[in-house]
């Protein structure tokens, strides 16, 4: 076994650190406070090419690997998680699906002016009553002549509402017959008629990436815009979220990493009882627990990047990593501000965003008991 990174991929780690130290990380503050979403920075990520890395150069991206995307979602998610949440959902959500289901005619129209920063596009499968229950949509569409209508609405959708905005790709209903559904998928355009992105504020954590509803009245999208075929709605959407799990797992890990060296740092500055709480034993034993997590969760994500990258199944290692990243992200946020005691508590330290941040992996793209649900699966297919 080769642990070592290759020598590209240790380049793009260092190019991607410095930049999120240099740009996002004075920036992350404001912007969650102000729970601003910060085109400037996207347009900058994507200059320095974080989108679409997976992507083949003729559609716009970098011809990278699986591995050096998620290692660039990583030290993103280890400085901000909402600019890592508008990576993430962009690079996996957005045109993931668009990229691998996508015909010729659609990968050519809307993939290069994906990959630049100036465009994001959304993945629109949750419902208000369909979260979980992804089979639970209600969106539906119906075909009249050369064009299908959609009625119906998403929520908690990622980039779907921001000023650089383009559309998404729209779970419906096309046909229901008895107790079957079939579900189809549609690639929607903002500025199509019918078509409504609102914004939703209050938010706890990503308070700087874009969360939004989006509403469907009669909105005519023409057959065209299907992605796929009619009735490979549920098989895209799901294997996009096996793709999108290595992301949520990556922000996991990044966001780990951030808090742990937030933790030893402190510790090392912090004196009670006469000598600094890094001399502490408890406080070395957490120090030590978040460190222990934290390398076991690189290694179990690393390699279920290895597993895709090697054309190998890796469905139940993306499940695993997601689920094992975003629990001990919970972990090692909840020990770091523990070591910062009361300060950690005030917005004053990054800890305290951290701490709010993690909590939505838990939650995102698979909640963690659905991952166990669809892990016990695999062991039980074994």
């Amino acid at each position: 076994m080769n642990f070592d990174l290759t020598e590209e991929q240790k380049m793009i780690k260092q190019t991607v650190r410095d930049f999120a130290e240099r740009e996002i990380k004075p920036l992350a503050k404001e912007l969650d406070e102000k729970a601003e979403f910060s085109t400037d920075l996207t347009k900058k990520m994507g200059e320095l090419g974080l989108f679409g890395m997976y992507m083949p150069e003729k559609y716009g991206g970098q011809g990278l690997d699986t591995l050096s995307y998620i290692i660039a979602v990583e030290e993103i998610a280890r400085v901000d998680s909402s600019q890592a949440a508008t990576l993430a959902a962009h690079n996996s959500l957005g045109i993931g699906p668009l990229y691998y289901f996508g015909n010729e005619e659609q990968k050519l129209k809307y993939l290069p002016k994906l990959c630049t920063g100036d465009g994001l596009w959304a993945f629109g499968l949750t419902e208000p009553n369909a979260g979980s229950d992804s089979r639970g949509t209600k969106t539906f569409a119906e075909k009249k002549g050369d064009e299908w209508i959609i009625n119906g609405s998403k929520i908690f959708i990622t980039n779907g509402s921001s000023p650089v905005s383009l559309g998404a790709t729209v779970q419906t209903v096309t046909k229901i017959e008895g107790q079957k559904m079939e579900f189809t998928t549609f690639i929607v355009e903002n500025n199509t008629e019918g078509y409504t992105q609102v914004p939703m504020h209050g938010k706890m954590m990503w308070r700087a990436s874009d969360t939004s509803e989006l509403y469907f009245d009669n909105c005519k999208v023409p057959n065209e815009n299907m992605l796929g075929i009619k009735g490979q709605g549920s098989k895209i959407m799901l294997s996009t979220l096996d793709n999108g799990r290595l992301s949520i797992a990556a922000m996991g890990l990044g966001l780990a990493q951030g808090a742990y060296e937030m933790a030893l740092q402190y510790s090392k500055e912090r004196k009670q009882f006469g000598k600094t709480i890094s001399k502490i034993q408890t406080i070395g034993f957490y120090l030590v627990d978040m460190a222990t997590k934290i390398e076991l969760a690189r290694n179990l994500l690393y390699k279920a990047c290895w597993l895709k990258d090697n054309n190998r199944p890796f469905a139940k290692e993306a499940a695993m990593s997601k689920l094992y990243c975003s629990e001990i992200a919970k972990e090692v946020a909840d020990l770091a501000v523990q070591i910062h005691g009361g300060y950690g508590l005030m917005k004053d330290y990054d800890v305290e965003r951290f701490y709010r941040d993690q909590r939505l992996l838990q939650i995102g793209e698979g909640t963690s008991e659905i991952q166990r649900l669809v892990i016990s699966r695999y062991l039980l297919w074994e």
